[in-house]
């Protein structure tokens, strides 16, 4: 008979879904799938829609990262427009996003997956959590809150407040920066590389610690994929798509946002709200890819700025080819909070940066217009199709955690073959698959629009489909 344990607090994620494991006639794990169950639909109620609202609305789909939907969306709208944007605004939505980045990693990994590194992955479920952090190590969730208080103020200041700034539209930003912003968060940028470093310097001493788990976390070969400009460079705003494989070597590289759908397909699974996206030359499901920041580091020839490429260059001592356990998705986190930082300070000091010049203005000039920026978790494309009356007919997204679903089922399958024998689920083991999940910091709200908490639910199932044992969170 199933039987139901109830975990409090709610899981260490965002949005709705389960697990189940299957198990064979001894016992062993046969497969184990990652379901997302619930969805909200933004591409069809956004039609009917004027272009101009979308950059707004698509903004709502995510309260934690709704600047990546409101930079993707608006550069589809300029697309739609056939503007070139004052170079101006662009620095002004690149620190944005940049701030957004440091904010969304910092949230991810100090309030989310410190509890496990801190307090032990077999720590008591109803106190590993935020909280039980705060008591027992109070100067590193500091860190944490102060971290995270740097982004957000950042696009407080900039777009007026922190969840849902309608700052960003098509054709720029609304407004310009004055110079006592520009000062005010430039005075904050000391404190928050401190913060940084000290975070990177205990966090790599941690390693040794969990070698099971950086062997069995998602660590398989696969493709990885992201954007970098025409050097090679990390970048989160303006590129073109680049692929590498296992051994780190290119496998595509120089795709433009319009080309995207030549080499990226989506596929359905009936049980799950979740699509598939995969590499198109290689088929579904053997195209599977990894973003996010893991897969930036590995994509990239350099990060750009000085401290940042000094801890890429320790970061790729980690594998022979490309870095392949999503364990160290954590570490790639830190690293893109400290190159975010650099560059935000990198950007405030542009000679030009407080020209009030940073907007473009006109109507619709084609048909379809696609958006393609760099979000915390991975590659955000937003493809939009609109009548002659500016309209929006027809809308299709593709959001980070989407292009992750092959590699975190498979990811979720590697740790329960792993931790899960026989026919009990412990604690554990349970939180071990769970963290699996964590690694990728998944927004499922973004990829199938989900509304509330996740109350994670994983399920052992046996070989004739008998629920031998579920844990609900």
């Amino acid at each position: 008979m199933a039987r139901e344990i109830v975990i409090d607090p709610v899981t260490r994620a965002e949005g709705h879904g389960k697990i189940t494991i299957h198990l064979d006639e001894q016992g062993f794990v046969q497969d184990a799938r990652f379901h997302v169950t619930q969805i909200r639909g933004f591409e069809k109620f956004c039609e009917g829609r004027p272009f101009y609202e979308m950059p707004a609305l698509m903004a709502r789909i995510c309260g934690i990262c709704p600047v990546s939907h409101l930079i993707a969306s608006a550069k589809a709208c300029d697309a739609l427009m056939a503007v070139s944007i004052p170079m101006t605004a662009q620095y002004l939505r690149r620190i944005m996003n940049l701030a957004q980045l440091v904010q969304s990693h910092a949230l991810s990994f100090f309030h989310l997956a410190s509890p496990d590194f801190l307090l032990g992955l077999d720590y008591d479920p109803a106190q590993r959590n935020i909280f039980k952090l705060i008591e027992e190590n109070p100067n590193i969730a500091r860190d944490g809150i102060r971290l995270r208080r740097f982004g957000q103020q950042i696009i407080e200041w900039l777009g007026g407040k922190r969840i849902h700034p309608g700052w960003i539209v098509p054709g720029g930003v609304s407004e310009p920066l004055k110079p006592e912003l520009r000062d005010k968060i430039l005075a904050e940028i000391p404190e928050a590389l401190a913060i940084i470093q000290r975070t990177l310097d205990w966090f790599k001493r941690t390693f040794d610690n969990y070698p099971e788990e950086i062997r069995t976390f998602a660590n398989f070969p696969s493709l990885f994929m992201g954007m970098v400009n025409d050097k090679g460079e990390l970048v989160h705003y303006d590129g073109k798509l680049r692929f590498v494989d296992a051994a780190g070597k290119i496998v595509a590289d120089g795709i433009r946002a319009e080309d995207y759908q030549k080499v990226i397909g989506e596929a359905v699974e009936p049980w799950s709200y979740l699509k598939f996206p995969y590499y198109k030359p290689m088929g579904y499901p053997d195209g599977m890819y990894r973003v996010g920041p893991l897969a930036r580091l590995n994509i990239i020839n350099f990060c750009g700025t000085p401290r940042a490429d000094a801890e890429w260059a320790e970061f790729r001592e980690l594998g022979r080819g490309a870095v392949l356990s999503s364990f160290h998705y954590h570490y790639a986190r830190l690293i893109e909070i400290l190159n975010g930082i650099e560059r935000i300070e990198y950007l405030l000091n542009k000679p030009d940066i407080l020209s009030t010049h940073v907007r473009a203005h006109a109507a619709p000039n084609r048909l379809e217009g696609i958006g393609m920026a760099e979000a915390p978790r991975g590659t955000l494309i937003h493809h939009y199709h609109i009548n002659e009356d500016g309209i929006i007919t027809k809308a299709n997204l593709i959001i980070a955690t989407g292009h992750n679903n092959l590699a975190m089922n498979r990811g979720v399958l590697q740790a329960a073959k792993h931790f899960v024998n026989g026919s009990k689920l412990t604690e554990g083991a349970l939180n071990r698959v769970e963290a699996v999940i964590r690694t990728f910091d998944p927004c499922l709200s973004c990829s199938t629009h989900a509304l509330g908490q996740m109350p994670l639910h994983i399920q052992l199932i046996g070989p004739d489909g008998e629920v031998l044992d579920q844990k609900i969170r």
